[in-house]
């Protein structure tokens, strides 16, 4: 149960993070701000998605994979030119 805690403490936030960021890069840059409006609720689901795992060592290994993944994903995208950040 404390890893559980631990990772939706420590992973949930950077998860959070990682999508909200992909799904606003990806779309539409008028609807950047209603993105970064949900980020507290998709924080609150991730970090309760910790306890629906069987071990907290599931959770910190799916979760922390989705994370990096989710990163990785926003470095592809920017590094081959396929999104632009506005300036």
């Amino acid at each position: 149960m404390w890893l559980k805690s631990l990772s939706a403490l420590l992973l949930g936030l950077p998860l959070a993070v990682a999508l909200v960021g992909l799904l606003a890069l990806l779309s539409d840059p008028r609807y950047t701000l209603g993105w970064l409006l949900m980020l507290m609720p998709v924080w609150v689901a991730a970090s309760c998605a910790a306890f629906q795992f069987r071990s907290g060592g599931r959770a910190a290994l799916w979760m922390g994979a989705l994370t990096v993944a989710g990163f990785g994903a926003i470095w592809v995208l920017k590094a081959t030119g396929l999104v632009r950040i506005a300036a």
